[in-house]
C-alpha cells in the first residue's frame, strides 16, 4: 500500500482519472493547441489530482529537447554574474526552461567538473563564462551534442556562439574620461587574476594614456584579496600619487571608494574613481558612480537566445560584440 502510494504516476493514471485517451493527454503536455479547452482543463486538473509530473527522460527519449539550461559563471554571487543569470533565466523562462547556475571560483578544475556534471544531465545546452583554460574542452562538450555559448568571451577560434562586449573601448572611454578633465597619474585596480577581460580593459586605459603622451599607467601592486587598507597604501603612499583610478568593477570601485572615505580623503576631490559594469546600486550610493556601463541582463537574455536557436534549421555560430558606454556621475572631477 506505502509503495503505491509513492509509486510515480503517469499519462495513463491522468487518462483513467479525466476520461480521456492517453494520446489526448499526450497532446495536452506537448501541443496543446490542438485539444479543445474544456478538454485540456479537465486533463490539467486531473494531473493535479493524481499527482502526476513530467518525466524528463521520457521526454528526451521522444526525440523533445530539454527544458534544463547549464550556465556556469566565475562566481554566481557576484552581483554582475547574478545580473547575468537573470537576464538568461528570463528569456528561458519565456520558453518553458529552467537555469540550473553554478560558478567555477576561476579555477579550471571546478569547470570540467561543472561541464561532466551538466552534460551527465543532456541540457539543452550550456552558457558559460570561460575560466581561458582549455579552450578545446568546450569544443568537446559541442561535438558531443551538448550546445555551448559563450558569455563575456570571445570566439578565439572555437568555433563557438560568443556574445561579449568591447572591454579594450571600455578602458579607453575611462581613461579619456580621466584624461580630459586633466588627470596625468591614472592606476588601474584589479581585484583577482589576471583573466582576458580584465587584461583588455588595461590595455584600452593604457592606450588612452599613450595617446594622451603618458609614459606611465599606475598599477596597484596589491590586489583586493590582500585587503582595501592595503590597496590604498599601494596607490597613495608615494611621493607621487596618482590622482585617478580605474576600478576592474564595481564593486571593487564602491570598496575603494569606502576605504578612502574612512582615512579622511574625499572622493573625487583627493581621488577620482570610475568603476566597470554599471551594477544597479551605482546609481544610489553616495557619490554616485561613474563608471562604464554594459547592458548586463541583455548580455544574458542574447546568450540564452542563441542558445535556444542551436537546434533550428540553418543555425550558424555567430559572435555578438556589445559596446560599453561611459556613464557620468558624482566620482570623478577635474584634478585639483
Amino acid at each position: 500500500m506505502v509503495q503505491d502510494a509513492r509509486r510515480r504516476r503517469g499519462m495513463r493514471d491522468v487518462a483513467a482519472a479525466a476520461g480521456v485517451s492517453v494520446s489526448t493527454v499526450a497532446n495536452v503536455l506537448n501541443n496543446p493547441g490542438v485539444v479543445a479547452e474544456a478538454t485540456r482543463a479537465r486533463v490539467e486538473a486531473a494531473m493535479d489530482t493524481v499527482g502526476f509530473v513530467r518525466s524528463a527522460p521520457a521526454r528526451q527519449l521522444r526525440g523533445l529537447p530539454s527544458r534544463l539550461v547549464g550556465s556556469i559563471t566565475l562566481d554566481q554571487s557576484h552581483p554582475f554574474y547574478a545580473e547575468l543569470n537573470r537576464g538568461i533565466e528570463d528569456h528561458l523562462d519565456e520558453a518553458g526552461c529552467m537555469l540550473l547556475a553554478c560558478s567555477t571560483d576561476l579555477r579550471p578544475d571546478k569547470e570540467l567538473r561543472a561541464l561532466r556534471l551538466l552534460e551527465e544531465q543532456s541540457p539543452r545546452g550550456v552558457i558559460i563564462t570561460p575560466t581561458g583554460e582549455q579552450p578545446q574542452r568546450l569544443t568537446a562538450v559541442s561535438s558531443r551534442g551538448t550546445p555551448v555559448v559563450l558569455l563575456d568571451a570571445r570566439q578565439a577560434g572555437t568555433g563557438l556562439c560568443a556574445v561579449a562586449v568591447d572591454h579594450e573601448l571600455g578602458g579607453r572611454l575611462a581613461g579619456e574620461h580621466l584624461i580630459g578633465l586633466g588627470h596625468r597619474r591614472i592606476a588601474f585596480v584589479t581585484a583577482g587574476p589576471d583573466i582576458e577581460p580584465v587584461r583588455q580593459r588595461r590595455d584600452g586605459l593604457a592606450a588612452a594614456s599613450r595617446d594622451a603622451g603618458l609614459v606611465e599607467l599606475r598599477m596597484a601592486p596589491a590586489g583586493f584579496a590582500e585587503g582595501t587598507d592595503a590597496v590604498i597604501s599601494a596607490l597613495l603612499d608615494r611621493a607621487d600619487p596618482p590622482t585617478a583610478a580605474v576600478c576592474v568593477n564595481d564593486v571593487v570601485a564602491l570598496a575603494l571608494i569606502r576605504g578612502l572615505e574612512a582615512r579622511g580623503l574625499r572622493v573625487p576631490g583627493d581621488l577620482s574613481v570610475v568603476g566597470y559594469d554599471d551594477l544597479p546600486f551605482a546609481a544610489h550610493v553616495r557619490p554616485a558612480l561613474t563608471t562604464v556601463a554594459r547592458p548586463i541582463r541583455e548580455l544574458g537574455r542574447v546568450a540564452a537566445e542563441l542558445l535556444l536557436s542551436e537546434d533550428a534549421a540553418g543555425h550558424r555560430h555567430q559572435e555578438l560584440v556589445f559596446t560599453p558606454e561611459l556613464v557620468i556621475r558624482s566620482t570623478t572631477g577635474p584634478i585639483g
